[in-house]
């Protein structure tokens, strides 16, 4: 009975304070007096309540624009939709702040802050990477612009995460051609992926399946092109073995080669007796 009595009391109070709480914060948002919301926002930023925080940075900026206190409010607006987990508006926010406040004090924070909310915005790798891009852009303009920051090997860290997820999107999207037999697609595609990602950790599989398109590319072409393409297959086999003798795909490798090095002797040999 006690505890149930003490439980009730507890309630009560928490529902008075909170009570309260909305009425003193409602005072605020209502308020004229620009100098209060400052400091009340920046108690509820402080206080971790960014939702309330937000609605009084949002009503200040248009009324502190042109004062000292306008990056200030700028700058915490973003980063209260940043708290908030809304990284394309923080991103908005803190690239329109590097360009209007090119000597504040928070310049370089936001610079940071800007890549870092693409970054966030990174999908996985199957997914357009249009953010992703964004990312490294503004990472790589921060460490031109900020050289001796302690910020530079995180970002060295990002970056090079972000250009593995774009190598392996290359890879997924090569691989996708060839699994839905578009070998001239696909032929491109492993071809540009070895191109822009040479230390690639799926090269040894790259340059396989490229052998291999080409193979299948030959023997699925008609006949005034086979020879070209099956000369191409061996060319393409010489590469792949060199650099991997000792692959687990060197039998198929070796298979490859051995039906398009015989075509191209049996075209020969044909061709000579119809020269003769």
């Amino acid at each position: 009975m006690l505890i149930n009595r003490f439980h009730k009391a507890l309630i009560f109070l928490f529902t008075a304070i909170i009570a309260i709480s909305c009425s003193q914060y409602e005072k605020v948002i209502k308020s004229d007096d620009v100098n209060l919301k400052f400091s009340k926002a920046f108690y509820y930023y402080n206080k971790g309540d960014f939702v309330k925080a937000g609605a009084l940075f949002d009503q200040l900026a248009p009324l502190t624009r042109g004062t000292r206190k306008a990056d200030s409010i700028f700058f915490y607006q973003a980063m209260t939709q940043y708290k908030l987990n809304d990284y394309i508006i923080a991103g908005h926010y803190f690239s329109n702040f590097t360009t209007l406040y090119e000597n504040s004090k928070f310049i370089e924070e936001a610079a940071y802050m800007e890549a870092y909310c693409y970054y966030l915005q990174s999908p996985r790798p199957e997914l357009d990477q249009t953010p992703t891009y964004q990312a490294l852009d503004a990472f790589r303009l921060y460490m031109i612009k900020y050289p001796t920051s302690p910020r530079v090997t995180d970002c060295q860290r990002i970056l090079k995460e972000l250009n593995e997820k774009l190598m392996e999107k290359s890879y997924l999207s090569a691989k996708l051609y060839y699994y839905l037999n578009d070998y001239k697609a696909s032929i491109v595609s492993f071809n540009n992926c070895l191109i822009e990602f040479p230390e690639t950790k799926y090269r040894e599989e790259i340059m396989f399946l490229l052998l291999k398109s080409k193979f299948m590319l030959a023997s699925k072409s008609i006949q005034s092109k086979q020879t070209e393409r099956y000369q191409d297959t061996v060319d393409e086999y010489y590469s792949f073995i060199t650099e991997f003798p000792e692959s687990k795909n060197k039998k198929e490798a070796d298979d490859m080669y051995a039906v398009a090095s015989k075509y191209i002797k049996d075209k020969d040999t044909v061709n000579e007796l119809t020269d003769n």
